[in-house]
């Protein structure tokens, strides 16, 4: 049985132990969520105008929508004012900003109709993010930018929490894909030919539980948790923020969900930042789960475009 929290008041340590444990926990929009998705609100409908960016797809080219989010997304993603925002969320959802890390918020899109299901608008097929070298006590914060639907949101899979899936997560290492893969997504336009972990055996989609959010209401679940993009027929974009947090001592303790089924190697640690002062974390706490190493510049992924946003 899978528990939904909806607005639940307890201590950080309480709900991290229960997200662990398979728990979904919904919240309604905040002040300093809507700070954040005001920001981001801005920043998409400058980059679409003088189109309506949920509606867009039906007036550009792919190619003009792609080279539009390629500007965009990263632009988002590395800004300073995303981080901040990100830090004042986490400040008001009674995470203790010294032992709380996050890594940077992405700008997700997921066109109608089968517009743009690859590359920088990458429909996700059901998985998990350890799949992905994510550490087990990884938490994902997920909110929309504009009102979801039940036909363009996030679906969760909870009978297999705990259940094992054959998967080619034993293909995935964290810093090849940043070395070859993850700056690439803007030229997957017809068909993605990265290597993504996928599940290898026939899985039920059903039962499935979908979160229809109103823009701002936030969604946090396992980073262990079986979940899919809902194959979009809405006729309108969705927008959506998500971003990952872990908690120190969760991490020194190599706490956090279960590992049934994740082969991945490398970890995606080095790209989390303290809340208090964006410090990262430890290299002690990272080596607890790097089982292997490769040039020190895949270690972090840093595209031009973070200099050029820092910078400017």
């Amino acid at each position: 049985m899978t528990n939904v929290f909806v607005d639940g008041a307890m201590p950080d340590d309480d709900r991290r132990q229960l997200l662990h444990k398979g728990a979904l926990f919904l919240y309604s929009p905040s002040p300093s969520v809507k700070s954040l998705v005001a920001f981001t609100r801005e920043l998409i409908e400058n980059a679409f105008r003088p189109y309506d960016p949920r509606t867009a797809q039906f007036e550009v080219p792919v190619e003009q929508y792609v080279d539009i989010l390629a500007k965009l997304k990263p632009f988002f993603i590395h800004h300073p004012r995303s981080k901040e925002l990100v830090r004042s969320i986490l400040r008001e959802y009674g995470c203790d900003p010294e032992k709380t890390y996050f890594d940077v918020p992405r700008l997700r899109s997921s066109t109608s109709n089968n517009y743009l299901t690859t590359g920088i608008a990458y429909a996700f097929h059901p998985h998990r993010d350890t799949w992905y070298s994510a550490p087990p006590s990884q938490l994902n914060w997920w909110l929309p930018v504009y009102d979801i639907t039940p036909d363009n949101g996030l679906a969760f899979h909870p009978r297999y929490f705990d259940e094992p899936i054959k998967n080619g997560s034993r293909n995935y290492n964290y810093y090849e894909w940043n070395r070859t893969s993850r700056a690439s997504a803007a030229q997957h336009i017809k068909s993605d030919t990265r290597v993504q972990p996928k599940p290898e055996e026939e899985i039920e989609l059903d039962p499935q539980i979908r979160v229809i959010a109103p823009s701002g209401g936030v969604t946090i679940f396992s980073g262990s948790q079986l979940h899919s993009s809902i194959p979009n027929t809405s006729g309108v974009t969705r927008f959506s923020i998500d971003f990952r947090t872990v908690h120190i001592d969760d991490v020194n303790r190599r706490g956090g969900a279960v590992n049934v089924d994740t082969e991945s190697t490398g970890t995606s640690l080095r790209d989390f930042l303290r809340a208090s002062d964006l410090e990262r974390l430890p290299d002690e706490s990272v080596a607890l789960y790097d089982q292997e190493t490769v040039a020190g510049d895949s270690l972090v992924y840093q595209p031009e475009t973070f200099q050029q946003v820092a910078s400017g």
